[in-house]
């Protein structure tokens, strides 16, 4: 223990002689925060925090009524197994509608149903196409996935459906990666309907606050696979709660649920709290029967 001790003490220090040691420290509520993702102050709010402790005071008194089937402080184990509840279906429900959406699926948090999504659904031999800036959460996802293929695009290559020439670098272009793993032997399978392409970016990237140009990606993967086999995720984290009616984020603001298969909505940014959920398109049958959540 006493070398371990020296060890981490020795690490430490060499951070802090680097500038690179971090604390956790508290704000002071005479403070302006500047760096929070709680861009609507909802956290804050404290008519909403009343009507959360009003409705979570509803809970209790049913439960002890009887009319409710469990309290509000556990489930009592996972979902699969006896923890799942009418209200954690209620709610998946009532999102789902909101966001226009055929089902919905709650998860711990954005970050764990990224990695859920994309290290479960893609089977061997398909194709995930990433957005370079896409979020790590999708990363974790593709390192576990089964994928045969994972490809990097250009940042915001896509503006008026081609390459962005001024956006170019040392890896293609959206346009050219769809036609790159859809052209010649290789790509036949890709071509013909065979093989799945997933096709991953953000509503708004967080770090440069860019917004996807989603209505040229779908123009993009339906005329590079015509057999419907291009599947479009869209991590919403930072667009839900900003865009859109009644903040129901990108995709809704654009008319394209249809055009969607996933969209990932976390709660942790706009919606002022934490956690994550998941929607499927009204086109998603099939994905959806898929799913082994």
């Amino acid at each position: 223990m006493a070398r371990l001790d020296e060890t981490l003490d020795t690490i430490l220090a060499r951070r802090k002689n680097a500038d690179r040691l971090r604390q956790l420290t508290t704000t002071s509520p005479a403070m302006v925060d500047f760096s929070s993702n709680d861009y609507l102050s909802l956290a804050t709010n404290t008519e909403l925090q009343r009507e959360i402790v009003s409705r979570l005071e509803g809970r209790i008194l049913a439960a002890e009524r009887g009319e409710a089937a469990r309290g509000i402080l556990g489930s009592g184990g996972s979902r699969l197994l006896d923890g799942n509840s009418s209200f954690a279906e209620q709610l998946e429900q009532k999102m789902a509608d909101f966001h226009g959406a055929r089902s919905g699926l709650l998860f711990n948090s954005a970050y764990d149903a990224n990695v859920g999504l994309l290290s479960c659904v893609p089977q061997p031999g398909d194709i995930i196409l990433y957005d370079e800036s896409i979020h790590a959460s999708v990363h974790e996802g593709m390192r576990l996935s089964r994928a045969a293929t994972k490809l990097p695009f250009t940042h915001d290559s896509v503006t008026d459906g081609e390459i962005d020439a001024s956006r170019s670098g040392s890896m293609p272009g959206l346009e050219e990666l769809l036609r790159q793993v859809t052209n010649g032997d290789e790509g036949k399978a890709a071509r013909e309907g065979n093989r799945n392409v997933f096709i991953c970016v953000e509503g708004i990237y967080s770090m440069d606050g860019t917004v996807a140009h989603l209505e040229n990606v779908t123009r993009l993967t339906d005329q590079c696979l015509p057999r419907r086999n291009g599947y479009i995720i869209v991590d919403e984290a930072h667009s839900v709660g900003v865009l859109g009616k009644q903040g129901r984020g990108l995709v809704c603001e654009l008319g394209l649920e249809s055009k969607i298969w996933a969209r990932v909505h976390g709660f942790g940014k706009a919606m002022g709290c934490a956690g994550g959920k998941r929607y499927y398109t009204n086109d998603s049958v099939f994905a959806i029967r898929k799913m082994t959540f």
